[in-house]
Parts: C-alpha cells; structure tokens; sequence
C-alpha cells in the first residue's frame, strides 16, 4: 500500500512498483511528496509506469551535481555559479523531482530574488537577478541536452529576465583623471591597474589575471571574452608599454603575473580604489566606468563607434552606442569654432537685399521650430 511517512525534516514516499520492488524516496515537502506519489500510483493503475518518462526520477540534486561536474573548470563557476547553485538547493530543496519544477515555481523564484536583501541592506540590482535567473535557465537547458527531462519549464511562458537600462555611462573628465591617478600613486600596484584600465577599457578581472605571456608584438591577448566567446587583441600605447617595462625591471622573473603586491597576485583592489576616488572627490563612480572613461574619450578624440566596439568586445553595435551622442556634442563644438566666419557674408547680403519684417519674423519662428 503506498503511502508517506515524515522521517525527520523530509517526507517519504513507500510503495511497491508493478515488478514488486519495493520504491522508497525522500522528499523535502509534503506536498511535492504527496504529487510524486499521487502522480506514480496513477502510473501504475494505467499500465504505464514502465514507461515513466525520465524526469518523473531525476532530482534536482543529480541534475546539479552532473552540472558541477562539466562545468566546475570554467572561469566564473566557482565564483557566481557556485554561489547559485547553492541558492538553487536551498529554495528548490536538493530531492525536488525535475518534474516539479514547473514554470509559476520559477517566475516566483525570479521575484524573490528581486526582494531579497544583500548584505549591505539593499535590494538586488536587476543585473545580478538576471545572472542568477541565466544561470539557471542554462541549467535547464543542459539537462534537456542530457535526457534528463523532456523540455525546458522556463520555454512554457515568457522570458523571465528583467528589461535592464543598459544606458549608463559615467566616465571621468581628463581633470578628474589626473586628481584619481594622483590619489592612486601612493599605492603602487593600485596606480598600476586602473592606468591599464584607463588604457585598454579592460575588465577588472582581466586586469588582475593578466599574464605576461598576454603581451607580446605591442598587443594585449586577453583571455576568451565570457560573453561573446571571441579572443580580442587590444594594442599597448606608449604610456602603457612604458610602465609595463618599469613593472618587469623590477618584477624580474618572480611572477607570471602583470600586477602583483609583494610578489603576490591581487585578489581584490575595492577598498583601495575606494580610498582613492574619496580623496580625489569623486562620487557616484564605480572600477568599471573606468572602461566607459576609455571608451567616452576615445569617442571625444576621434575614433570611430566601429573602432570602440572592436576594443571593448561588443558582440553588437547596440551597446557601443551608448557613446554616441559623445560624438555628436564634439561634432557641434567643433562646427562651433566657425561662429562668426559667414557673419560678415551676411551683413553684405542684408544690405543688398530688401527684406520685409513680416517675412524676416517668419524666418526667425522657422529657425526655432528647426
């Protein structure tokens, strides 16, 4: 006879399959034990439990532990991945069956990430909800490529990541630059990374990994971009060879790293910077617009949207053009520079030609509607 008895903090299902095997499965709710159970003996009463479809037996936590496995060598897994897999255990409970993870489980997962509290006692930024969100929707997706389940719940309704303004960019002007770099010197390796940051637009991560076999023929190879899957060159100006020579001098042959505080590899650099943009009086400005800083002033000196997005690793040109009216406001400065060239063109034409002052209003409410 099937039925569910409370072992501790989870709930097992007892019952005996159509061979006679004695079926025995913890569950960390009730109520999914109670469907589980509800679900196998309607199976069995059809003549169809041989047949049982393979995520009606797989749980969350196989699922989990098969993506670990494939997964644990990548680059941000034992960052961001493992930390949502841990969040993935915790709320969906680790003997949750695939097959009860259904897409109203998932919308509700999305907006208790929205509510909850980080650590410094604010809301999550929609950025990180949707990291989380992404990595568990390729999860998913793995385990339909796997046979694991039958189909993805998160393609039973629409997408669950949230509409992000992309638009943001704070970059420092030249005179801020200065007061930062200044503020920076004191703490050598500090002055280090963010004067390479202001000149490759680089990431922070692949700053403090960056190798000295990355370097070579004038160019920076950084390590495959995680988001578009493309290798990039990025070419080394004076200013930075410069100091990549003074680094090496005195490194010697002690580090396969660029940057490095006695002698080890930086880890982190936050309170550093953070000391550094409160003494040059900076507000409101965070390690990666120092890469919007490199961006804006490529823009403002001249080069090319194409020439940006190739630099900075945009797979497309939509967020490259974030930078764009940059262009336009130097464009109108620079054709402001020729204010008063025409004037006295204008003054001669106005003395040759006779114009009525009702035509010269009409001329004038022109122009402002333009």
């Amino acid at each position: 006879m099937a039925k569910i008895r409370k072992r501790g903090s989870s709930y097992q299902i007892d019952y005996f399959d159509p061979t006679g095997k004695r079926v025995r499965q913890s569950f960390g709710k009730r109520k999914d034990a109670e469907q589980e159970l509800g679900k196998r003996v309607s199976l069995i009463g059809e003549n169809r439990y041989l047949d049982v479809k393979k995520d009606y037996t797989t749980t969350l936590k196989e699922l989990l532990t098969k993506y670990e496995e494939n997964y644990k060598l990548q680059i941000s897994f034992n960052g961001l991945k493992k930390y949502c897999i841990e969040n993935f255990k915790n709320y969906f409970g680790e003997d949750t069956l695939l097959a009860n993870i259904r897409y109203v489980d998932l919308e509700t997962y999305r907006n208790h990430l929205i509510q909850k509290i980080t650590r410094h006692g604010t809301k999550r930024a929609d950025a990180s909800v949707n990291r989380e969100i992404a990595t568990l929707c390729h999860v998913f997706s793995k385990a339909v490529e796997w046979d694991m389940i039958e189909q993805n719940p998160f393609n039973k309704g629409k997408s669950l990541l949230l509409k992000l303004n992309n638009q943001r960019v704070i970059y420092l002007t030249e005179e801020e630059i200065i007061r930062l770099i200044k503020e920076c010197r004191p703490q050598e390796h500090l002055y280090h990374v963010v004067t390479c940051a202001l000149n490759t637009g680089l990431r922070k991560g692949d700053i403090l990994q960056l190798k000295w076999e990355q370097i070579r023929n004038g160019f920076i190879y950084p390590d495959r971009d995680t988001a578009t899957k493309k290798r990039r060159e990025i070419p080394i100006n004076e200013d930075l060879a410069q100091m990549f020579k003074e680094i090496r001098k005195k490194q010697g042959l002690t580090s396969k790293y660029v940057f490095t505080y006695h002698a080890r590899t930086i880890q982190r650099i936050d309170r550093a910077f953070k000391g550094a943009l409160r003494r040059a009086g900076i507000e409101n400005f965070r390690f990666h617009d120092l890469r919007h800083t490199f961006a804006s002033h490529l823009i403002m000196r001249g080069a090319s949207l194409k020439e940006v997005q190739e630099l900075l690793g945009h797979k497309t040109m939509t967020m490259t053009l974030r930078y764009a009216h940059l262009s336009q406001e130097h464009k109108k400065k620079a054709v402001g520079l020729l204010n008063g060239l025409t004037g006295s063109i204008k003054t001669d034409m106005s003395q040759n030609c006779h114009i009525s002052d009702s035509e010269n209003l009409q001329v004038s409410n022109l122009l402002k509607l333009q």
